[in-house]
């Protein structure tokens, strides 16, 4: 480990670092409350179903202490929750796919609609991958482009973005299909965050010096997206017999009101991107 840089409240390397930590620990509380919520459904059975919920916290709080850490030098033991949240977003990726696959029928539209949500588990994975980019970003070298694996890390961290976009975005496709659509609104989940992860890929892949300001006002909008789905799932809850009267079935049951936010934590992590390519534009 390099010898301590003292601090720089300001410069781009810690700020790209903050953002990215903002990213991640917006993840982190998607998943640390959607996890409670649709582990306690399934009654714990399994003791595995509480790692995501330790994780997620170690991946919350890691977080917040990152976004007030100024230091231009990565922490170890940040990193190390990171990488031990990655790993449990992976396996458990592998646990629902498992888990749907092992039913009748096997990899079904029944199965993908009703087993464990083969996606879901992929947010405390990418909230890790966040946190671990930010840890490299950091440690980078004052004055010097931040690389990840000899990569522009504005690039990685804008692919993962794109690739993170599209997975969710998959995976509210599959759970409002089985809604039916019912409500126009639910279209903007398949259609917004998309056209977002587009952009990000064409920023990983395009002219780091292009001023994209319409990237950004997208990623803006598709971070009020994740919020304004909270009030969407929320009213969806209400709709359901005996409404919020009947909370204990009806918030566990309805529509996952803790869900949406990682749209908003993508955002916030691909504005980060966004930020890491104006600053250190060259590959």
């Amino acid at each position: 480990m390099k010898p301590p840089v003292p601090s720089k409240r300001h410069t781009p390397a810690v700020l790209a670092a903050k953002r990215l930590n903002r990213g991640a620990a917006m993840l982190a509380t998607s998943v640390l409350l959607d996890s409670a919520v649709e582990h306690y459904r399934g009654a714990f059975h399994n003791p595995a179903m509480l790692a995501p919920i330790a994780t997620s916290l170690a991946a919350l709080a890691g977080s917040l202490h990152g976004h007030g850490d100024d230091k231009q030098q990565r922490h170890a033991k940040r990193e190390a929750i990171f990488a031990l949240t990655a790993a449990t977003g992976l396996a458990g990726t592998g646990f629902h796919i498992y888990n749907a696959m092992k039913k009748p029928g096997g990899l079904s539209w029944q199965n993908l609609f009703y087993s464990g949500p083969v996606g879901a588990p992929a947010a405390i994975l990418l909230s890790g991958l966040f946190g671990l980019l930010g840890e490299r970003v950091r440690d980078a070298d004052p004055g010097t482009t931040p690389k990840i694996c000899g990569l522009n890390a504005g690039r990685v961290a804008s692919l993962v973005t794109s690739i993170g976009l599209l997975g969710t975005s998959g995976e509210a496709g599959l759970l409002h299909f089985r809604g039916a659509f019912q409500n126009p609104a639910m279209l903007l989940p398949v259609t917004m965050p998309p056209a977002a992860a587009a952009m990000m890929a064409n920023a990983a892949c395009g002219d780091g010096r292009k001023n994209r300001w319409f990237s950004r006002l997208w990623l803006r909008m598709t971070a009020m997206l994740g919020i304004a789905g909270v009030g969407f799932h929320i009213y969806g809850v209400s709709r359901a017999m005996g409404g919020w009267r009947n909370w204990r079935q009806n918030a566990v049951d309805g529509p996952p009101i803790p869900a949406p936010p990682s749209f908003t934590g993508l955002a916030l992590a691909g504005l980060a991107a966004l930020a890491l390519l104006r600053d250190h534009p060259e590959d």
